[in-house]
C-alpha cells in the first residue's frame, strides 16, 4: 500500500505539477532575492522599488538585493532578467519602455519581452500636459484650438525618442490632426530645464515631475491626461474637457519575472506586493510624491501590459516612428 507522501506525489506529477516545484514554491523564499531595476539609481521605479523591496525583506526575514542596470532605454536589465533561472529569485522592476514600446522600436532584441511573466504594476502615474511659464494659452480648455491655429509651429520637449512623452504627443498628434515639433532630450532633468528656460513650448509628461513646477509657477499644467480630474489638481481640465476625445496617457512601474517562473511563486510575490502598496508608510509617501498605488494580480497586470503594447503600437506605427 503506498505512502500518503508517494499517493500526494503520484497526484501533484499526473497533475504536471513537478514535486520539486511545488517544494521550491513552499518553501519559496529561503535565500536573497535580487530585483534588478532598469534605470539608474534615484529614479521614480527605483525609488518605489526599494519602498516595496524593504516590505519584502521585513516579511520574508530574508535580503532583498535591489541592483541597478540602466541602458539601451532598460534593455540591458531586462534582457539579464529574462536569461535568469525562474526561480522567483531575480525579478524586473521597469518602467514601461523595455516590456511594452521596446519591442515595437528595436528591429532585434535579445529577448523577448512577450515572454515575461507578469508579477505585479506597483504604480500608475498619470501624464500631464505641462506648457512654459509665458505659454500664450493659459487655460486647458483654449489649448487645442491655440494648437491647430499654429499648426507645425509649436514644438514639444520628451525624456527621448520612444519614451512615454514622446508617445504621448504622438497620440494626441493622432487625435486631433495637429503637428507639433519634436525636441528629443537624453532624459527627464535636460527637458524640463529647456521648458523652464522657455527653449521649448510643452511636454506630456508624468505627474510627479510636473506638479511642483506648477506649485510653484515655473511652469503650467493646463490638462491632465486621466478619465476624471485628479483631487490634487482640482482646477485642472481633462483632456477630455480639453477637446481632445479618448486621450489618456501614463506611465507606470511593474514587477516581473523570467520567463517560465511557477504560478504559485508568482502568487506569493504578488500577494506579498499588495500587501506591501497597502502599508501605512508606503501610502503615505506615495502621497507625499503623487504616486498611484497600483497592485492587483499577476493575471490583471499580465492583461494590462499587453494592452498597453498593443495600444502604444498603434501609436507608433499611424505615427511613423522608425525602428531601430
Amino acid at each position: 500500500m503506498k505512502s500518503l507522501a508517494v499517493m500526494a506525489s503520484t497526484i501533484l506529477l499526473l497533475s504536471g505539477m513537478p514535486v520539486v516545484a511545488q517544494d521550491a514554491a513552499a518553501n519559496y523564499p529561503n535565500k536573497p532575492i535580487k530585483i534588478i531595476v532598469s534605470v539608474p539609481p534615484g529614479g521614480g521605479v527605483d525609488t518605489v522599488t526599494r519602498l516595496i523591496g524593504e516590505k519584502l525583506r521585513q516579511k520574508w526575514g530574508q535580503p532583498v538585493i535591489v541592483e541597478n542596470r540602466a541602458g539601451a532605454a532598460g534593455n540591458i536589465g531586462a534582457e539579464t532578467v529574462f536569461n535568469a533561472e525562474p526561480d522567483g529569485y531575480t525579478l524586473l522592476a521597469s518602467q514601461p519602455a523595455p516590456i511594452t514600446i521596446n519591442p515595437l522600436l528595436y528591429k532585434k532584441l535579445a529577448f523577448d519581452p512577450a515572454d515575461l511573466t507578469a508579477v505585479a504594476i506597483m504604480t500608475q502615474i498619470p501624464n500631464v500636459l505641462l506648457v512654459r511659464k509665458d505659454f500664450p494659452v493659459q487655460d486647458g480648455t483654449k489649448f487645442l484650438e491655440y494648437a491647430k491655429a499654429n499648426h507645425g509651429k509649436l514644438n514639444y520637449a520628451s525624456q527621448g525618442i520612444g519614451t512615454t512623452s514622446h508617445l504621448s504627443t504622438a497620440l494626441f498628434e493622432k487625435l486631433t490632426g495637429t503637428k507639433l515639433v519634436h525636441v528629443p532630450y537624453k532624459g527627464t532633468g535636460p527637458a524640463l530645464n529647456d521648458l523652464i528656460a522657455s527653449h521649448v513650448d510643452l511636454i506630456f509628461m508624468e505627474l510627479a515631475s510636473a506638479i511642483n513646477l506648477h506649485r510653484n509657477g515655473t511652469a503650467r499644467i493646463l490638462a491632465v491626461a486621466t478619465e476624471k480630474r485628479l483631487p490634487m489638481l482640482p482646477d485642472v481640465p481633462t483632456m477630455e474637457e480639453a477637446g481632445v476625445h479618448g486621450f489618456e496617457s501614463g506611465t507606470w512601474n511593474a514587477i516581473t519575472a523570467p520567463p517560465k517562473t511557477p504560478p504559485a511563486i508568482v502568487a506569493k510575490l504578488n500577494a506579498a506586493v499588495n500587501e506591501a502598496l497597502k502599508s501605512p508608510d508606503v501610502v503615505d509617501h506615495f502621497a507625499h510624491v503623487n504616486l498611484i498605488a497600483a497592485g492587483g494580480s499577476a493575471a490583471e497586470a499580465a492583461t494590462f501590459i499587453k494592452s498597453e503594447t498593443v495600444r502604444w503600437g498603434e501609436v507608433i506605427k499611424a505615427s511613423g516612428i522608425p525602428a531601430n
